[in-house]
């Protein structure tokens, strides 16, 4: 191999994606924080059985996109293509479901094996929330709620637009299961095959096909709504209610599937062409048979997920956060005076960066085009009588200030509570 490549389908991080990634999800961190969700993480990789169990041995992603292995002690196991299911099996394992309700918000690295495109990786980032305990369609109304703040936050959500629907409960889902099935049958020779394939195994996914054949005959189909029980409507309802309530915008979308059987009640999208081709920047529902069927006692539970490669492209360029502060010594001797004083400035909570040797109006000149705003100069002159150089390389000013007192000049310089 002539040239060392990432493997396909992952990417390094560069430190000005680093930046995008970073204000995403401290964004969303410090949002979800407001909401009362606390952070917490599960392995990147679960007994196999924690995915293949609610998602089904014939479900897309067990069958084409999960990574799976087999490691040394012979446990079959499987890299996390999504994170509710890790967080619900944390949820049993570690004894909590007798402290309901959760609130809990997660941040990392997913993996699924698909084709690579644009904002869509094998290796991809996700950060979500899980709100387990409660059945209420406040509940839902209020994990939405927080979604449309971050993408506010972010600065997106007016190039978004939330996609909602009711799955109905079990009764009113079978109902509509049935008719469905009832419908496609009759036109089964014109779908697609993969439609084909759900037909037996998982319906309602049809409904999400972008086959133009079978979106054809989806417009014909009976729509899911038309089955719901008042149970059913009395939860959407209220959902829609608080939703209005409280000035989030909406559109009602009868194709919005989850094809899964422990989703129920509420799922939504936000949606956005701001990426070129429409696509789903954050996405969710209510899924209250998962934790039953992952062997735990009946825990209803709500939550959604966004793509933070996608989200950071919707924000666009992020510059990485670099020092403004640069320490420069004049000659050898004065370079162990730098060394120190750095790191006294950087105990004071200014960030440093300490230029390596060279002629000083190279250096200069190079911490500007680099963005530095201050440059702390050292020679002998200065070492021996306590002082050093302050250079505004915006403003072309130059002063000396004793090093006592160096700290809090910068600080005033650079602002209060911009010392970095």
């Amino acid at each position: 191999m002539s040239r060392l490549q990432p493997a396909r389908g992952t990417t390094d991080l560069m430190p000005a994606a680093m930046a995008g990634h970073q204000r995403v999800i401290g964004t969303a961190r410090a949002a979800a924080g407001l909401y009362g969700f606390q952070e917490m993480a599960t392995p990147m990789f679960e007994f196999a059985e924690v995915f293949s169990r609610p998602l089904g041995d014939s479900s897309d992603v067990v069958t084409k996109e999960t990574y799976n292995f087999t490691d040394r002690g012979g446990e079959t196991l499987t890299l996390r293509p999504e994170n509710t299911a890790g967080v619900v099996r944390a949820m049993i394992s570690n004894g909590l479901t007798q402290s309901l309700p959760l609130k809990f918000f997660y941040a990392g690295p997913m993996f699924r094996y698909e084709r690579p495109q644009k904002g869509r990786m094998r290796q991809f980032h996700q950060i979500g929330i899980e709100y387990l305990g409660p059945r209420d369609g406040l509940a839902d109304a209020e994990i939405i709620g927080c979604g449309a703040r971050i993408l506010d936050d972010l600065g997106v959500l007016d190039r978004c637009t939330l996609h909602l629907n009711s799955l109905g409960d079990s009764e009113s889902r079978q109902a509509y299961r049935a008719a469905l099935v009832d419908f496609l049958n009759a036109h089964e020779a014109d779908l697609s095959e993969d439609s084909r394939t759900r037909l037996t195994s998982n319906p309602l996914r049809i409904l999400d096909s972008k086959d133009a054949g079978d979106r054809a005959i989806i417009a014909e189909a009976p729509r899911l709504d038309a089955f719901l029980n008042d149970g059913s409507r009395r939860h959407f309802d209220s959902v829609t209610g608080a939703l209005d309530g409280a000035g989030i915008s909406w559109s009602f979308d009868p194709l919005l599937v989850r094809g899964l059987d422990y989703y129920c009640h509420t799922a939504f999208e936000f949606i956005t062409d701001a990426l070129g081709a429409q696509g789903t920047v954050l996405g969710g529902g209510r899924y209250d048979g998962l934790s039953e069927m992952l062997g735990g006692p009946p825990v209803p539970g709500v939550g959604w997920a966004a793509g933070v490669e996608r989200l950071a492209m919707l924000v666009g360029d992020v510059e990485p956060a670099a020092p403004r502060v640069a320490v420069m010594p004049m000659d050898g001797d004065a370079e162990g005076a730098a060394f120190a004083l750095a790191e006294s400035l950087r105990g004071a909570g200014i960030a440093v960066d300490l230029p390596a040797g060279g002629a000083i109006g190279k250096r200069l000149k190079k911490a500007d085009r680099a963005g530095v705003r201050i440059a702390v100069i050292l020679g002998s002159d200065e070492v021996a009588g306590g002082s050093a150089q302050i250079r505004d390389l915006g403003a072309g000013t130059q002063q000396e200030v004793p090093q006592a007192e160096l700290a809090s000049v910068l600080h005033g310089m650079l602002g209060e509570g911009q010392a970095s």
